[in-house]
């Protein structure tokens, strides 16, 4: 069957052909997006973190009767109950390392800092992100060193939380260290940190380590400033690595040495808001993308439904078509129409709707794109997800189709012509 007669026979079923094609068009334009940013949310999910996360938890605890003054005395008593904590925990038999941290990647409780080349800035050249801890810092993390050294015990100081950090060395990512030096090394030069007019000596590079903010943008995800600092503050968090194969019994463990050396602290026990204080890092990186991956189960769901419904929408169509051409289906197969004839009717009739639809719909998705690009500062959706949007439609349409254009090909001539 040529086009001609199918444009003809479709022309008689405007409002039924309009309504179909206008919902085709509206899935396409809504799954292509949907497909998008299920990608894009996907790939953040994976988004390497640098730490070596298998072994790795972390102990979020708060001191009861802790000296709350900034006064030189209560700093050092603060202080001596860090360290006393660090000396416990390190103590432990499967405990390979611990150090006390500000925050983790993807914990949310984000710290970032200005970083500038010249003493004073007043507009910092750019930002990063802030992560603190002791000559145990890049052990505990497990994040790879690919220049320079690590921290010693000699470069780590202590700070009451709230004081503007002045460390005289840090360490930094490569992502940062390739936007402060791209055409030298970063190896022993110099950047000043929140306007600070003391310079603080970079001693070393870190091959990466994701941002504290889940929900942030890749602009500055992986640029960081590691500080040998210990921050003296009533609540306190430690990284712990434990043996390999140990982990669970190090957690134990830790608890149960931490309250031995204060009974009056506090670690949370966790709830269905609230994580535990003492958690897997595995734990960390579900309650971080946990928006992220309830955002991604809806708009699979949505995406399926609005798949569905279309499909539906166009077998029952058809199946409608069908039922009312049921003579003139007869009087064809009467005049020499083959099964395959009828079904590559109704095939073809289905593909020039679906057509259309995809033609308006790739507007809409396009349009889409470009307002959700403007309103939430999302990225230009590739030209690829549009071309595999309008073949996934095409061929649900061809599947919807099939079915009733079966039971239309299977029906006699004799039965056909009588029916009416």
């Amino acid at each position: 069957m040529t086009p001609p007669p199918i444009l003809a026979a479709l022309r008689k079923h405007k409002a039924g052909v309009f309504l179909i094609g206008l919902q085709i068009a509206l899935t396409l334009a809504i799954v292509c997006n949907i497909v998008f940013i299920v990608g894009q949310k996907v790939e953040r999910i994976q988004r390497p973190t640098g730490l070596v996360e298998s072994d790795l938890f972390m102990i979020s605890q708060n001191y009861i009767g802790a000296p709350t003054g900034h006064d030189p005395a209560s700093v050092e008593k603060l202080d001596a109950m860090q360290l006393t904590d660090l000396g416990v925990l390190r103590a432990l038999p499967d405990v390979q390392y611990a150090t006390p941290i500000n925050t983790l990647p993807l914990l949310r409780n984000v710290d970032m800092t200005g970083v500038s080349l010249k003493p004073g800035q007043a507009h910092a050249m750019t930002q990063a992100n802030l992560f603190t801890g002791d000559q145990q810092l890049l052990s505990t993390l497990g994040l790879k060193l690919i220049a320079g050294r690590d921290f010693s015990r000699a470069d780590v100081r202590h700070r009451v939380v709230g004081q503007k950090p002045e460390p005289p060395v840090v360490i930094v990512s490569r992502a940062l260290a390739d936007k402060l030096f791209p055409h030298t090394g970063a190896v022993g030069q110099p950047v000043y940190l929140n306007r600070n007019t003391a310079p603080s000596t970079i001693v070393g590079v870190v091959a990466r380590i994701l941002t504290a903010n889940a929900d942030g943008g890749d602009a500055y995800a992986y640029d960081a400033v590691l500080l040998p600092v210990r921050t003296d503050d009533a609540s306190t968090m430690y990284a712990v690595r434990a043996k390999p194969g140990r982990m669970r019994q190090a957690m134990r463990d830790a608890r149960t040495a931490l309250f031995k050396v204060d009974p009056m602290r506090v670690i949370p026990s966790g709830g269905r808001y609230e994580p535990e204080g003492i958690r897997t890092f595995a734990q960390v990186r579900v309650w971080g993308y946990a928006l992220d991956g309830l955002m991604v189960k809806i708009l699979t769901v949505i995406c399926m439904i609005l798949l569905l419904v279309t499909g539906v929408g166009m077998a029952g169509l058809t199946s409608f078509w069908v039922n009312q051409r049921r003579k003139q289906i007869g009087i064809r197969r009467a005049l020499g129409a083959t099964r395959r004839n009828i079904l590559h009717y109704f095939q073809i009739e289905n593909l020039i709707i679906a057509g259309g639809g995809c033609v308006v719909g790739v507007v809409l998705a396009v349009g889409i794109n470009l307002m959700l690009l403007r309103m939430f500062q999302m990225d230009r959706m590739p030209l690829w997800y549009v071309i595999a949007g309008i073949v996934v439609i095409l061929l649900l349409g061809q599947l919807a189709v099939f079915m009733p254009a079966r039971r239309a090909a299977s029906v006699p001539p004799v039965v056909a012509t009588r029916s009416v």
